[in-house]
């Protein structure tokens, strides 16, 4: 900001381009021209999906729920019986047969000439995924965290920047009343001068011991499956549970923050600032298979003087969501519609019209069919999605390391620790490596 350029407005131009403003001008269908993007008001978008287990069929479910807005045509996944249910799923929907089904991405992405891919797959698989997907200039609506490590991130979002991808990111939570409404009233200063944000997040699973080695099921690819992580035998874990290991996952901590610190950061017009510093601790299960935190707490401090605690909710006062601090009191927001105040005053506020009005969808997967047709940035773009998930990594290295965390947001890079840079990646099993940009 210049010095003649206000908060307020600044913030006000930021949540117009966050709105819809901005249209992407290079974004035509790929059925056309083998790009990505804009169509016709009549046209279906054409669409496939690539990870169709639990959290993938419910994001086709509630694509398939727009009826006439979207044709599904393929599917892609490493286990057969997630292919034969999303099939039967998407086919009973289409009235015919003719959905396809592929069991390796590469394949899809050769073979399928689509609108928008949507994607919900292990972590540690999405800076390849991503990366490819997006370099098929296609619309992409991507589940969080976005990546497993930060510089998978940074490959991601330079891509989408390249190849101007319109991408909706899976945190839903900003199509959702009461979380659009705590941010916006936050924004506008009904809480006064926001000095501290405290996040809470589920505590982790504490682990299963060791389950002994088991034969790989006829159905599941395990070898495509761990990609490019670390070679290891078949213990029974994966669906879902994989979350619980570091080589997958950051467990809760990496999972949540793309949803609780997002509206946090929406609700400050910090969607595009990374903390400069972040120190806390974890608890670790003690042994066994799942390695991820049971318990985290940490603090980031940021330039602009705020500071933010995320931690397992049992660890905060108020729990699981988002509480913004402010000097004239705190508004509190979390799931199942809640949203609360120091005074139920400031619940009643009216934002008016000359105020900050944050983008509004009352669906995030309507939200995200409706700019693939119009070429307006969606609702959860990809930037703001990896400044949420880079607090939980960068909160995950300090943990890691125990010592406080230094990070150059204009460099991109953790400064004076060789130890803790280190960590900002992690090598890929051959014969995988991060695709270019």
């Amino acid at each position: 900001m210049t010095k003649k350029t206000t908060r307020r407005d600044f913030l006000r131009r930021s949540a117009a381009i966050s709105a819809g403003a901005f249209v992407f001008p290079h974004i035509v269908r790929p059925s056309a021209l083998g790009l990505g993007g804009v169509l016709p008001p009549s046209d279906r978008v054409v669409i496939g999906s690539i990870g169709v287990g639990s959290q993938g069929m419910s994001n086709m479910r509630d694509f398939l729920a727009l009826r006439n807005a979207v044709q599904f045509v393929a599917v892609c996944d490493v286990d057969t019986d997630h292919l034969t249910r999303a099939k039967e799923t998407v086919d009973k929907a289409n009235g015919n047969k003719d959905c396809r089904t592929y069991d390796d991405f590469r394949e899809f992405l050769e073979k399928e000439q689509l609108d928008a891919v949507a994607l919900a797959l292990p972590d540690h698989w999405h800076g390849i995924v991503y990366t490819e997907v997006i370099n098929k200039k296609v619309a992409v609506y991507g589940e969080k965290p976005i990546s497993r490590t930060i510089e998978d991130g940074k490959t991601i979002v330079a891509a989408a920047k390249k190849n101007n991808t319109l991408w909706q990111t899976g945190s839903w939570q900003r199509s959702q009343p009461n979380f659009h409404r705590g941010a916006e009233l936050v924004i506008n200063g009904r809480a006064g001068k926001i000095t501290h944000i405290e996040v809470g997040l589920p505590d982790g699973n504490r682990g299963i011991g060791t389950p002994p080695i088991q034969e790989v099921p006829a159905n599941l690819n395990w070898d495509m499956w761990l990609g490019p992580a670390p070679k290891v035998p078949y213990r029974g874990v994966v669906h879902w549970d994989w979350r619980w290991i570091l080589d997958y996952s950051g467990g809760q901590l990496t999972d949540w923050t793309g949803h609780h610190v997002d509206i946090a950061n929406w609700g400050m017009g910090m969607e595009y600032m990374t903390p400069v510093e972040i120190a806390g601790s974890g608890v670790y299960p003690a042994e066994g298979l799942y390695d991820a935190p049971v318990e985290y707490d940490f603090r980031c401090k940021y330039e602009n003087g705020v500071t933010m605690r995320v931690a397992n909710s049992s660890r905060l006062e108020l729990g699981m969501g988002t509480t913004w601090h402010g000097d004239l009191g705190w508004i509190h927001t979390d799931r199942n519609g809640v949203l609360t105040a120091s005074d139920p005053k400031i619940l009643d506020e009216v934002i008016e019209e000359n105020e900050i009005h944050l983008y509004k969808s009352d669906n995030h997967w309507q939200n995200f069919v409706d700019c693939v047709r119009s070429g307006k940035q969606p609702i959860a773009p990809i930037e703001p999605a990896f400044t949420a998930c880079m607090v939980g990594l960068l909160g995950e290295i300090a943990m890691t390391t125990g010592q406080t965390i230094k990070w150059d947001p204009e460099k991109q890079e953790i400064t004076d620790n060789t130890r803790a840079s280190r960590l900002v990646g992690r090598p890929y099993r051959k014969p995988w490596t991060l695709p270019t940009v």
